[in-house]
């Protein structure tokens, strides 16, 4: 593994120092595969003022031993993250250790770690430059994700790694081993004690991976989505095969299929297109006659429970705005006789900025479904949501305002202003007036005869 100059350099400024320094944990596991780390950690004898003490501008505002330490890194400016090599004792918690003690030994850091693909330091400069201790290297080649030593202990002490597990193997691509998976589903429920920040931080990493169904479903596997989104849980075995339906699977499988094939990076769309259904749950209705299954209003179901996710998983404004409106309104209508005023109110309610995501979550409902990717109707629909966005939106894209009301007319601020741009508004929408300003002032001066 060749490490930069500038990793170089600050492992060498340790060394001089006379302080044990190796890089450590996720660094190494991203150098041995080849990514591209982006973030450096490093592990040290140094104590934390004693780092500080190296570099003068470095900052330490915890109690977990990591220090910050800014970095010009070939004209970009990193941060490095350095920690004091610690034993630790103590999660009343399930989340982080009650008591800390420094330690001169790696292994006793090492030790503490989560997986053994994590658990592994390494310093080029050393006669020994690898320390390995539970051949974290070998599972990487193998692409095993093992806990280290005891994994009910390992779970216990921080139940975020529950999640950390499955959101590392659906990243990475790799298996969790047998023990080890066992021991999640055991501990699974020790999942609630996690906060929703956290929780999100790790869900919306496993929506974000090329394998982000494969995450899922791993998630149910080892009992977690039950607790951190039931909502798409109780959806699995939920049949949708009915006469009259176009439906192969049943909706929990329907909606990690239309994850699966959504073409957005986007990690909210990704999250709108796996909940899109979660409604169905509450609404299936069967008829004992015909066998036909129907889901009548499951999309208002599944807004009210879309909010409630959103929140949970203390989403902004921002996010949980766009998450509610896309599932709020997947059930869009795609007709060839559709009306451009019915194509402009969709474009309304989704908004303007909202629309590629929602076509892109209709392409992943599509092809979850069994059904090709698009049809001459979608593209269609397309092509006229394109044509229609010429004519004006809202009164705000009206090449007048309520200046130009005021001027023309003599008036004072007030409501009259308000229903003059409204209706001179609904005369462009129709097509009656073109949103020309000579054209828009020539229309308020009429209000003058009135």
């Amino acid at each position: 593994m060749e490490l930069p100059k500038y990793v170089t350099d600050f492992l060498q400024k340790f060394d001089k120092a006379g302080y044990k320094i190796y890089v450590v944990g996720g660094t190494v596991r991203g150098l041995l595969t080849g990514h591209d780390v982006k973030d450096w950690d490093f592990t040290t004898s140094a104590k934390p003022e004693e780092i500080q003490k190296l570099f003068p501008d470095s900052f330490y505002n915890n109690k977990f031993g990591t220090v910050g330490i800014p970095i010009n890194a070939e004209g970009k400016q990193l941060i490095f993250e350095v920690t004091t090599f610690r034993k630790e004792s103590g999660y009343t918690n399930v989340r982080h250790p009650d008591k800390i003690m420094w330690t001169h030994n790696i292994e006793d850091d090492l030790a503490r770690r989560d997986f053994t693909i994590n658990a592994s330091a390494y310093n080029p400069m050393y006669t020994v430059s690898t320390i390995d201790p539970y051949n974290g290297w070998e599972d990487l080649k193998n692409k095993k994700i093992i806990a280290v030593g005891d994994p009910d202990v390992r779970f216990a002490e921080d139940a975020l790694r529950l999640m950390r597990a499955v959101r590392q193997a659906t990243q990475l691509g790799f298996i969790i081993e047998e023990k080890t998976l066992a021991s999640i589903q055991k501990n699974s429920e020790l999942i609630t004690k996690i906060s929703g920040e956290r929780i999100r931080d790790e869900f919306c990493k496993i929506l974000s991976s090329p394998h982000a169904a494969d995450g899922i479903l791993l998630l149910r596997s080892t009992q977690l989505l039950k607790y951190i989104l039931p909502e798409v849980d109780v959806c699995f075995g939920i049949d949708q095969k009915s006469p009259e339906r176009h439906h192969i699977y049943d909706v929990g499988t329907h909606l990690v299929e239309s994850l699966r094939h959504c073409p957005s990076s986007d990690v909210i769309t990704r999250f709108a297109t796996l909940i899109h259904d979660i409604g169905k749950a509450k609404t299936v209705r069967k008829d004992e006659k015909t066998g036909i299954i129907t889901f009548y209003n499951h999309e208002v179901v599944g807004t009210k429970q879309a909010t409630e996710i959103a929140s949970r998983f203390k989403l902004s404004n921002k996010e949980k705005e766009k998450l509610v409106t896309l599932v709020r309104h997947h059930q869009f209508t795609v007709n060839e006789k559709q009306t451009d005023k019915a194509i402009r109110r969709f474009i309304r309610d989704v908004g303007v900025e909202n629309i590629d995501d929602m076509l892109a979550l209709r392409t992943g409902d599509r092809l979850g479904s069994g059904a090709k990717e698009t049809s001459w109707r979608t593209e269609l629909f397309k092509k006229r949501i394109e044509e229609v966005q010429i004519i004006p939106f809202s009164v705000n894209d009206l090449k007048i305002d309520g200046h130009d009301v005021m001027k023309e007319l003599g008036i004072k601020p007030g409501p009259e202003i308000g229903k003059i741009l409204n209706t001179i508004f609904t005369e462009v929408e129709e097509g009656k007036l073109k949103n020309e300003r000579e054209v828009l002032i020539n229309r308020i001066k009429e209000y003058k005869s009135l």
